[in-house]
């Protein structure tokens, strides 16, 4: 373990409006930092209402800032309190800057949305600044199509903190498999500060999942949704496909997601039961548990989802979304490619005999271990290496293998 100044912290920003891929990516950083540095603390920033269903590590804590969540047309709104969007943001604003200033971190990183939801970091940023705190803009391996990014992004005037306020980009991933900033007219500055680290590679938790299904005491496939708010497309997919043929061979587990619509969740639990060789849960904070179980993987292929296949190398079948982002389609499409995962598109015509033979197929397609990726899974390596500059001095290892040589003589 790596030694720190006293005190050492680092904070992460999460805007977090509903979903569980930014909050998980953002608790396996803080996790891999404060495994690797002895003395340092993390403190994530998140509008997740379910932040507090999550384990978290020694010297690992969270601010919860008052959540919103985005409508059908794409506008924001309170997800619990009586109050309009700009107060909100202007109350989550000021707690993210209090916060910082009290906290006072050696390095913050902002996940995903450069300025924040609506601009709500911009402040903090612009005061860490000439405190030295190293500002740090983390990327998903896939934003969103160029067509779509490109114009947000002009909008949200993204282009003058990258090149002014920011000193590194960090995508999670590889540019041969994904580039997120692919069309992008940025110039050689901000270029020059981006850095690839690799996928965070993901572990599986000591402790055991805080639901057991039946399904789990034989092979069976994974079905998962993710946080489940647009993912009832998937699960009845699966139904539809178990429901028509009873020969398929292998039991299902559906994973319906914490943000699935309560009555959605009923209907699918009921047709379930009907089956005999399907379960379904609703959510379990220990879903990498049952992932490294699984003998296969049907997903939607987001991000923290890919990187659990990847880590636990299990055979896939990803069933992106396309809407409002195009994100998991690019990245399936492109795993597919390389032969990582395979995908099936959603044709909202939920074939139950296509389905069906997918899934057939799903235990005995190759493992993504088959493919051979330089750097693929050195994503928290490769944070660990970049963070350590501003909070701590890596160990010697030479001297530290000396030792140990002395020590057994």
């Amino acid at each position: 373990m790596t030694n720190t100044p006293s005190g050492a912290r680092v904070l992460i920003y999460s805007h977090d409006t509903m979903g569980l891929g930014h909050l998980r990516r953002c608790s396996t950083i803080a996790h891999a930092l404060v495994d690797e540095y002895a003395d340092l603390s993390v403190l994530i920033l998140s509008g997740s209402p379910i932040i507090g269903s999550f384990d978290f590590h020694d010297r690992v804590d969270f601010v919860r800032i008052p959540g919103v969540i985005k409508l059908h047309d794409g506008e924001y709104t309170s997800l619990k309190l009586l109050m309009g969007i700009e107060e909100t943001v202007r109350l989550r604003a000021s707690i993210i800057r209090h916060t910082a200033m009290i906290f006072d971190p050696e390095l913050f990183i902002v996940d995903k949305e450069p300025l924040g939801l609506r601009g709500e970091v911009a402040a903090t940023l612009r005061d860490l600044k000439p405190r030295g705190t190293r500002l740090v803009l983390g990327l998903r391996d896939v934003i969103d199509d160029p067509d779509l990014l490109i114009p947000e992004w002009e909008r949200k005037k993204v282009s003058p903190a990258l090149r002014d306020i920011y000193d590194e980009i960090w995508v999670y991933g590889l540019p041969q498999i994904c580039n997120p900033l692919e069309g992008m007219q940025l110039s050689d500055v901000i270029m020059r500060k981006i850095v690839y680290t690799g996928y965070l590679r993901r572990s599986i938790s000591d402790l055991p999942p805080t639901q057991h299904s039946k399904i789990m005491d034989q092979p069976y496939i994974l079905v998962t949704t993710g946080g489940g708010g647009d993912g009832d497309g998937l699960i009845d997919w699966v139904l539809r496909a178990y429901e028509s043929d009873a020969t398929l061979p292998d039991p299902a587990l559906l994973v319906l997601g914490p943000f699935m619509q309560p009555d959605l969740q009923a209907s699918f639990i009921e047709r379930a039961a009907r089956l005999q060789r399907v379960d379904a849960i609703t959510f379990d904070a220990h879903l990498e548990s049952i992932a490294a179980q699984a003998i296969g993987i049907v997903a939607m292929g987001g991000y923290n989802t890919f990187c659990e296949i990847l880590s636990l190398d299990k055979p896939a079948l990803i069933v992106p979304r396309s809407v409002p982002r195009l994100e998991q389609t690019i990245r399936a499409s492109r795993a597919q490619e390389l032969g990582l995962v395979e995908m099936l598109t959603d044709d909202g015509r939920y074939d139950p005999a296509t389905m069906a033979a997918a899934l057939r197929r799903l235990p005995h397609q190759r493992r993504p271990s088959e493919v051979v990726v330089p750097g693929l899974l050195e994503g928290l390596v490769n944070v660990n290496r970049l963070t350590a500059p501003w909070i701590g001095r890596p160990i010697d290892r030479s001297t530290e293998a000396d030792n140990v040589i002395v020590s057994n003589f």
